[in-house]
């Protein structure tokens, strides 16, 4: 007769349940993760709910070198440094190289001519900013968020800029061509209403003007101004009411492609035309 020893039985732990990354996205919502939800829900199930990875783009990396050195523009004067051009000169060079450490951009052999573009739009911005020399600004890319519960709503969070003197609101954008005067505004209304939005939580003030500053990178690099005044309540309501229609279709998985003219520089083209609706429902 053989021994046996008992042993009490331990059942077997349930893997951890993954997380649902759909319901995860509807308690927080930002202007660009907004804007990407109303240009094609299906590019935005790619790169929020699957977080499938993409390398980034010439325009990408030109506009996060660009930023980078406004950023640090901005931080100085708020120091009150001299400004240098030189100094900002070389460090574009010196960010342009460091962002693309551990990544491959597809340059199709245009890197000189993208970098050489890039700092031209700011060495111009630099010497036609409206921004006066001795103006302090009151935030630099300032992290704020504002709790829209009473509306039903998720809480809305973004990252601005820049606040200059006098509560004017400021955004940058690098762009290959001058924005159409009558679309600009209408374009970008949404992400400015909600950086008015966030701009009144944190501060429990109402901003003065909300501005858009397009550092246009064409052969003779230009400077475009768009001011929009104080967000009126029913620009508050269209976003309310866009930020809505985000809520319900996350909630319903429907996340379906809009094809248009959006789609020539979409990260996610190949991968949009092998997709047959199957593994976004559940």
């Amino acid at each position: 007769m053989i021994a046996t020893i008992e042993r009490p039985l331990t059942p077997r732990s349930k893997p951890a349940a993954k997380p649902d990354r759909a319901a995860e996205l509807r308690t927080t919502i930002s202007a660009s993760r907004l804007s990407v939800w109303l240009q094609c829900r299906l590019k935005f199930y790619f790169r929020y709910v699957a977080q499938i990875q993409r390398l980034p783009t010439a325009n990408m990396h030109a506009g996060s070198t660009v930023h980078s050195v406004l950023q640090n523009w901005n931080i100085g004067r708020w120091r009150r440094e001299p400004f240098a051009i030189e100094r900002f000169k070389t460090l574009f060079v010196s960010q342009w190289t460091r962002l693309q450490e551990g990544t491959r951009i597809n340059w199709r052999k245009e890197e000189a001519s993208e970098r050489s573009s890039s700092w031209r739009a700011l060495e111009n911005y630099f010497n036609q900013t409206p921004i006066g020399a001795n103006e302090k600004p009151q935030a630099v890319e300032v992290s704020v968020e504002a709790d829209l519960s009473r509306h039903g709503l998720p809480t809305l969070v973004g990252i601005i800029d820049l606040v200059r003197a006098g509560a004017r609101i400021v955004d940058f954008k690098l762009s290959g061509k001058s924005p159409s005067p009558g679309h600009v505004i209408h374009m970008h209304e949404l992400q400015l209403t909600a950086y008015g939005i966030l701009y009144r939580d944190a501060t429990g003030k109402k901003e003065s003007a909300l501005e858009l500053h397009h550092l246009v990178r064409t052969k003779e690099p230009k400077l475009i101004v768009s001011s929009m005044p104080p967000s009126t309540e029913n620009q508050k309501i269209r976003l309310f009411r866009q930020i809505e229609s985000y809520q319900v279709g996350l909630a319903r998985r429907d996340f379906v492609p809009s094809p248009g003219f959006h789609c020539a520089g979409c990260e996610y083209f190949t991968t949009c035309r092998l997709w047959c609706g199957k593994g976004t429902h559940a």
